[in-house]
């Protein structure tokens, strides 16, 4: 079977330093390295769950669009960054994929939705939620880590 790897990256200075791991431990060889990243949706981005803001928010629509853009934009920028540093770490252009999406279902269920379309390997940083916070809230390559089957996952710190 053919190694197919799914790098799962945010804008997180985590992110880099998972990009600058994986030129350690992975050889040129591999073949099919895809760079993933999830917008997250309004709501995660402005912190907007509470009821007393909802009709504030939604007046301000226009505006919100242009934030979710610009992360969209942020993370293009850390996929093309992280596609750089492979290349010149001896990673053919061709091997590498860059795969973004809007939030579906979650940000770590769409991970695992797109680990479970065909990979071997996940590969993704550690956020470094405090311990409280990691607790209370879970962290995304925490439920990745216990959610995803018959795939590996590397959770580089």
């Amino acid at each position: 079977m053919e190694e197919k790897i799914l790098v799962a990256l945010d804008d997180s200075p985590s992110a880099r330093r998972t990009v600058e791991f994986m030129t350690r431990i992975l050889t040129p060889d591999q073949k099919n390295i895809v760079l993933f990243s999830v917008v997250p949706d309004m709501a995660a981005l402005c912190d907007m769950n509470s009821p007393e803001l909802t009709p504030y928010f939604l007046s301000q629509n226009y505006n919100l669009m242009e934030i979710k853009e610009q992360k969209r934009r942020a993370l293009l920028s850390v996929l093309e960054t992280a596609k750089n540093v492979l290349t010149e770490s001896g990673f053919e252009e061709g091997q590498l994929q860059i795969k973004i999406q809007d939030k579906k279902r979650g940000i770590a269920r769409d991970i695992i939705d797109e680990a479970c379309s065909g990979y071997t390997l996940v590969v993704m940083g550690r956020r470094g939620l405090s311990g409280v916070e990691e607790f209370l809230l879970g962290s995304v390559s925490q439920k990745v880590l216990h959610t995803v089957k018959d795939i590996s996952v590397l959770i580089v710190n």
